[in-house]
């Protein structure tokens, strides 16, 4: 008896500090988040290059949550209730971890763009849906902190609406692209901040997910609510293309794709 309860004590101590380390994690990829909103707000070049170099603490921290995980499953043989919020534990580390990826994306691509394009109304809307998208994941983050199956759900519910903001931007953006090539570079760079956004919103879901499996020991059943959101944008890339190559007036001149080139070059 006295031999389980020292386990039991132990098992509880390494999942306190697993609890700690996933709580740090997702502090840096809060930060993260609100520096992505910041840099597409007000186009700081600074908070980009911090938003870029902070990645690499992220990556560490998962590294050692990993390893952690690893380590206590094979010295504590963990079952049921506790082996289950290891994995769990596991899990929402990947998921942060890929967040901080996708920020650091959208500081790259910020890095990209020139003075005069922070100004377009687009760019504005998408940095108001990272406004969204990093009040999400401080709403998981805090269901993931109280064991708060009921707020996992919410947010699990709610991808939806992300989904929608990134399908009515990526038309919006699309628009401004056919109809003016000279917007093809943003328009591009602004694409891809949008689609990391909507994938930052589908990693939520995920810890949201983990959460709900972690405290009540069963999956979230159905089907996630979802938009279609890349069939819409590929058609739209589809009808853009059509715009490029069709017979033009002499008049007009001829829209170039370059701009477009190298954008994903740089991608």
């Amino acid at each position: 008896m006295a031999f389980a309860g020292h386990t039991r004590r132990a098992f509880d101590s390494d999942l306190q500090i697993l609890s700690q380390n996933l709580t740090e994690m997702g502090v840096l990829a809060e930060r993260q988040v609100a520096d992505a909103v910041a840099a597409l707000t007000n186009g700081d070049k600074a908070t980009a290059r911090r938003l870029v170099a902070i990645d690499a603490a992220i990556d560490s921290m998962q590294r050692t949550v990993d390893a952690r995980v690893v380590e206590m499953i094979a010295r504590r043989q963990p079952v049921a209730v506790d082996l289950r919020q290891a994995l769990s534990v596991l899990r929402i580390a990947n998921e942060l971890e890929r967040i901080g990826d996708l920020a650091k994306n959208i500081g790259k691509r910020v890095l990209a763009l020139r003075a005069e394009d922070m100004r377009h109304g687009a760019m504005l809307r998408v940095a108001s849906m990272a406004t969204v998208m990093s009040s999400r994941l401080r709403e998981v983050l805090d269901s993931f902190e109280r064991r708060d199956p009921r707020l996992a759900v919410d947010v699990w519910l709610r991808d939806e609406d992300v989904d929608r903001l990134c399908k009515s931007l990526s038309h919006e953006i699309m628009s401004c692209m056919r109809e003016d090539p000279r917007a093809v570079t943003l328009g591009t760079h602004l694409l891809f901040c949008t689609k990391n956004l909507e994938r930052m919103g589908d990693h939520a879901t995920n810890i949201a997910e983990a959460v709900y499996y972690m405290v009540e020991g069963r999956r979230l059943l159905g089907e996630r609510p979802k938009v279609d959101v890349t069939s819409m944008m590929s058609t739209d890339r589809g009808e853009l293309s059509h715009r490029l190559r069709r017979p033009r007036p002499a008049s007009e001149p001829a829209p170039s794709i370059a701009p477009m080139l190298s954008a994903a070059r740089r991608a």
